[in-house]
């Protein structure tokens, strides 16, 4: 994974992906199933955590110097005779954040003959990884599994928090999981930022063998598609969380 798709580029990125998963499927599983793309938009009541990460800067106007200057409050005698009380004005106004629409994809695996819903890959992006989103995908998870559908997710981005939370979890940069319909347990593929994405199993419906998705060439072909490089300056820190020394050792090989 490379760390400065995070930041403003991920909405491209996100959606790019789900785009290419759904092309590397179809000719592996047709005519048995087809590979849809569900499109919905969240509404993100609280964007303040990604302002100048994904989101732009929002305009906070700051006083002139001159502004600064707080006048002395009139003598208490004058203030009271002239029956009122003394203004002071606040060095710093803020913009009132406003909620921000995300569309958000579902890759959906459906049964060709009966449109029976099989399996998702949900692609996690910040919102699902901070509340108010973080709880509405947690019940999401949850109606799927209650309906009998495999669940795949991939969680590209290193900052909030995630959805399903291990000690033995706590270290990688990445992570993907599969959750079989009706298992009592997940599989789970943890990735260093150093390490080269997997190849996973999308479960359909048996008899029929797992397909694989090979998630490195999905961003191999996202990134030469897109032609990121052209838009990302290498020599500059990339998005939240701060890397580890060893992280920051590998990521000046990217530049």
């Amino acid at each position: 994974m490379d760390p400065y798709l995070e930041g403003y580029l991920w909405p491209d990125v996100y959606h790019r992906l789900a785009t290419e998963i759904s092309r590397q499927l179809t000719p592996r599983l047709r005519p048995r199933y087809v590979v849809r793309l569900e499109i919905y938009v969240f509404k993100d009541s609280a964007p303040q955590a990604e302002i100048g990460i994904m989101y732009p800067d929002v305009e906070v106007l700051t006083a002139s110097q001159g502004d600064l200057f707080i006048p002395p409050a009139p003598d208490i005698g004058e203030t009271l005779a002239a029956g009122s009380a003394p203004t002071i004005t606040a060095p710093l106004r803020i913009p009132v954040l406003s909620a921000v629409q995300v569309r958000l994809a579902t890759v959906e695996i459906r049964d060709a003959a009966q449109n029976q819903l099989v399996a998702c890959i949900e692609i996690l992006s910040p919102v699902n990884k901070r509340e108010p989103g973080l709880e509405a995908y947690r019940q999401k998870r949850q109606r799927l599994y209650k309906a009998g559908v495999h669940l795949l997710e991939i969680d590209l981005i290193r900052r909030g928090t995630r959805p399903l939370l291990h000690p033995r979890l706590s270290d990688a940069s990445y992570l993907v999981t599969l959750t079989r319909a009706q298992a009592q347990f997940i599989e789970a593929w943890p990735i260093m930022l150093q390490d080269q994405l997997p190849v996973v199993p999308v479960p359909l419906l048996a008899p029929d063998p797992d397909a694989p998705l090979e998630l490195s060439s999905v961003l191999s072909a996202v990134y030469d598609e897109a032609a990121y490089e052209l838009s990302v300056d290498y020599g500059q820190s990339p998005p939240p969380p701060a890397l580890s020394v060893e992280e920051a050792a590998w990521v000046e090989t990217l530049a």
